[in-house]
């Protein structure tokens, strides 16, 4: 795969938020998503022998952004995200917008709008890696909180995900999965599938890694959320 993919757990107990190191094989390009916490960011590039020249984040809050700044001063690296929320993401260099393309070296990530965790949250979607970033719109087995949207606009962001690749692989913006599984179980109780998707969480959480990632094929089975075919459907599980 053209594109090395690293989690970087952050503010670990507290808010457990997922950073990634992406570096593109060909060119050597790299982008940290989503600079929680600086200091375990750091040390993971330190330990790959890589720089940043982007930040790319999905949305505003700052168990996001927090660390933009630290990391543009360090490294030079240059912050990407949507231009709806250029006042609202310290650092903020270059604007994209959804619809378009962004180049990580060879690597194209497709930008997707998905307002309603905020206004302006967007996802970073590599095709040709089947990888999708998810920030805090999609999580394992549950969804973000509607800080600035409506439950129509969560619907209608989470059919966008639906629509891609089965094998799209997704990569979380936090460890919520024990979150996720109570949703779950509330929602899908005697669903075999869950509890096949919690035993590969359990086994790679024990070893200190990511639950997943996870395929979509696999959370459209197990995700209350994903599952719901309709608007009132999806209402119901408020």
């Amino acid at each position: 795969m053209p594109l090395q993919i690293y989690p970087v757990l952050c503010r670990a107990g507290q808010m457990d938020n997922y950073s990634y190191i992406l570096a593109d094989d060909a060119t050597a390009a790299t982008a940290v998503i989503d600079p929680s916490e600086a200091a375990p960011i750091i040390a993971e590039l330190k330990r790959l022998s890589r720089a940043p020249d982007y930040i790319l984040n999905t949305h505003h809050h700052f168990d996001h952004t927090d660390d933009n700044l630290a990391l543009k001063e360090k490294y030079g690296a240059k912050v990407v995200a949507n231009e709806q929320d250029k006042n609202r993401i310290p650092g903020f260099d270059i604007g994209v917008r959804p619809g378009e393309t962004f180049m990580l070296g060879d690597s194209a990530a497709q930008i997707i709008d998905a307002s309603a965790h905020t206004q302006g949250h967007i996802l970073w979607y590599f095709p040709k890696d089947k990888a999708l970033f998810t920030g805090d719109t999609l999580f394992n087995l549950c969804i973000g909180g509607l800080f600035e949207g409506t439950p129509e606009q969560m619907f209608q962001a989470l059919q966008k995900i639906k629509r891609l690749p089965d094998d799209t692989l997704f990569y979380p913006g936090h460890e919520y999965t024990p979150h996720g599984a109570h949703d779950a179980f509330a929602f899908n109780n005697g669903n075999p599938d869950i509890r096949n998707y919690l035993a590969k969480a359990d086994a790679n959480l024990k070893q200190g890694l990511p639950a997943g990632p996870f395929t979509l094929a696999e959370e459209k089975r197990c995700n209350p959320y994903l599952r719901a075919q309709t608007l009132t459907e999806f209402k119901n599980l408020f």
